[in-house]
């Protein structure tokens, strides 16, 4: 084992002043504690300064090398410091310490004897010493003791490297619906480990659930850990492990960039501890409005399922009634036995939808417990209860009690109830933090259960009159915008527009979520004429767009692409029929200049045409798969086409032609 194998830039301190003895030891066991190298901090503290009053540790020549072997060290390491005034630590030539390597070991095996025996056989080199305390910067310290070690045992840098057990680095990758950014991520990365020569294996966290997961040898054996990922994933079994973590889209675009700060030792350490300085997990590092993306997109990512699904079978409701010949005015969606089982299963879906949101909002900001407020919070939002009308009345009922009708707060009252309540909880738990710890077993089961309980039902009921007022009063204004043809053309032309600016990103979501949201309602109300139907035809033409002007690109346009590229290009006429806009990213990633205006001018477009041909969708996924819930499936198959060879020819002009 080599000495640069224990020792990281991180443990690294140069060039500071120590008043004493003890003081130099805090910096160096603080030191380990940034590494992540230690269990116990107080515990391997106490085991230096006991070998310390055994006799002390320094060398002489200016050098010392304090050292325990203790139960509190996860793995064996080194930290070093150079103190330029020195320090006096009792050395037996009297001469004040410069230069101090403390060794953490561990239980199990003579680690540190064999570190310790390396180390004195290359610090009796006077001019090797000189030069550490000379040292300017770690990656220079380091050098200098690898150059030594090269040179005092050539017969070790001869010999090849024993291979390390497992993967260098590890990974997992997630997106929000968990399709395509996922695993464009996970193949970046492999293709860059490859390209680097550097081992890593990549866990996927997609819609069908982990994949290719990690195995706890795998994570006590490997270098690091990147998470790139736009939700929450399962980070406490990387307690004690480098981790950096950043979005997906950094996964797919720097993957290079990625596995490098992790081999060279440029990532703090994670604690899943809560009690854990926040600094020494990289995780926490995060801008606020990152972390709210990813709680949002923890919520959004398990809803769309009851969403998709839900609405599918609401749709086929619809559609069987339309072939019956139920009339639109009375009991549609429901007039005979086998639409009315659509029906129910499809509401009984949705009525899911709310409180799973709110739920893995709330869960992705207080961890479990935080999923109970979320959820009840997320159906008394949906229900719409006050302090005066706990019961939810509405109409003839709650005129009957005497009561103000409840007005369910809806999509906004459920965020509402997934950040706040969360964000509560959390507080609570922090507070639960300084009780005995005879009490640690009922905190789960018992306190942050029945105290979320009561926040959140207190919240909601104070809140969801506000909350409904404002949901209603949105929803209002945006139907009768969109009930009006001059305004719904622009405004389906946004949303298409806002589906193709990134793909999947923030802007694509809020532009889904938002058709998602205003659907939702629509079928529930069960208004054949509701705009939100238009809206989200518009929608999904412009996500099936990029895809599909990329694929009719690559197959006319063929000198504008690599040969790479035009292989690539027709799986791209299945994923737009799809709906999977995610299958034009890597050329938008590769081209952004000419791509990205390209395809947002030919959704925009397709969406504007959509509403203009009155096309209507009853289906909130799906693509061609979901065409019999089309309304005027021939002129929306007409205006996907028209938007697909606008983004096409645009593309054409902004994209010269290439030489091989």
């Amino acid at each position: 084992m080599r000495i640069t194998d224990l020792l990281k830039k991180q443990g690294i301190s140069l060039g500071i002043s120590a008043k004493d003895k003890r003081d130099a030891i805090n910096k160096l066991v603080s030191l380990h504690e940034k590494c992540g190298n230690l269990k116990d901090v107080s515990a391997y503290r106490d085991g230096i300064l006991a070998r310390e009053e055994m006799g002390t540790t320094a060398i002489g020549m200016e050098v010392a090398i304090p050292h325990a072997k203790s139960e509190a060290v996860r793995a064996p390491a080194l930290t070093a410091i150079t103190v330029p005034n020195g320090v006096d630590y009792g050395s037996p030539d009297g001469a004040p310490c410069k230069l101090i390597f403390m060794i953490a070991a561990t239980t199990d095996g003579d680690v540190h004897l064999e570190v310790l025996a390396r180390l004195m056989q290359m610090l009796m080199h006077e001019d090797f010493t000189a030069k550490l305390k000379a040292a300017k910067t770690p990656d220079e310290f380091l050098k200098i003791i690898d150059d030594q070690e090269t040179k005092q045992f050539p017969e070790e840098a001869a010999a090849p490297a024993a291979k390390k057990d497992g993967y260098r680095v590890l990974a997992v990758t997630a997106c929000p619906t968990g399709i395509a950014h996922t695993y464009m991520a996970a193949e970046a990365l492999a293709k860059a480990g490859d390209k680097l020569g550097i081992t890593i294996k990549v866990e996927t966290n997609g819609s069908g659930g982990a994949k290719n997961v990690l195995t706890a040898e795998e994570i006590a054996n490997c270098d690091g850990i990147i998470i790139a990922a736009d939700k929450n994933v399962e980070t406490a079994r990387f307690d004690g492990k480098p981790v950096l973590t950043t979005k997906v889209a950094d996964g797919i675009h720097k993957p290079e960039e990625l596995i490098n700060k992790i081999v060279n030792g440029e990532v703090g350490i994670f604690h899943s501890d809560k009690k854990a300085s926040a600094s020494a997990a990289s995780a926490d590092d995060e801008s606020f409005g990152r972390k709210l993306y990813k709680h949002l997109m923890n919520g959004v990512s398990h809803m769309l399922p009851f969403v998709v699904a839900g609405g599918i079978f609401i749709a086929i409701a619809f559609l069987i009634d339309s072939f019956a010949g139920v009339p639109q005015d009375s009991g549609f969606g429901s007039g005979t036995p086998v639409s009315l089982w659509f029906m129910k299963i499809g509401n009984a879906a949705f009525g899911f939808m709310l409180p799973i949101l709110a739920g893995f909002i709330a869960m992705s900001i207080a961890d479990r417990p935080g999923l109970l407020v979320g959820i009840v919070g997320g159906a008394l939002a949906a229900s719409g209860a006050t302090f005066a009308n706990p019961a939810a009345l509405t109409g003839e009922e709650a005129a009957k009690a005497g009561v103000a009708a409840a007005i369910p707060s809806g999509f906004l009252g459920a965020l509402l109830a997934g950040f706040v309540a969360g964000w509560l909880l959390k507080m609570f738990e922090k507070l639960c933090e300084k009780l005995p710890q005879a009490l640690e077993g009922i905190k789960p089961i018992l306190l942050y259960p029945l105290v979320g309980l009561g926040i959140v039902g207190v919240m909601m009921c104070a809140v969801n009159p506000f909350m409904g007022i404002i949901n209603d009063g949105l929803k209002n204004g945006i139907n009768a915008m969109a009930s009006q043809p001059a305004l719904l053309i622009p405004v389906c032309a946004l949303l298409a527009g806002m589906m193709a600016i990134d793909m999947g990103g923030p802007f694509n979501k809020a532009a889904y979520v938002t058709a998602t949201a205003l659907l939702t309602e629509a079928l529930k109300s069960q208004n054949p004429d509701d705009p939100a139907f238009k809206i989200m035809a518009a929608v999904m033409i412009g996500g099936m767009v990029p895809p599909i002007a990329i694929a009719l690109s690559t197959t006319i346009f063929r000198n504008r692409w690599s040969n790479e590229e035009r292989k690539s290009g027709p799986v791209n006429y299945i994923m737009g029929l799809s709906f999977v806009t995610e299958g034009a990213i890597p050329y938008a990633a590769g081209h952004p200049l000419q791509v990205i205006p390209s395809c947002l001018v030919g959704s925009a477009c397709a969406g504007a045409l959509s509403a203009l041909f009155g096309c209507t969708l009853k289906a909130p996924h799906g693509g061609i798969f979901v065409l019999p819930t089309i309304g005027n499936p021939f002129m929306y198959f007409l205006a996907l086409i028209i938007g697909a060879v606008v983004g096409m020819l645009m593309l054409a002009v902004l994209k010269k032609p290439i030489k091989e």
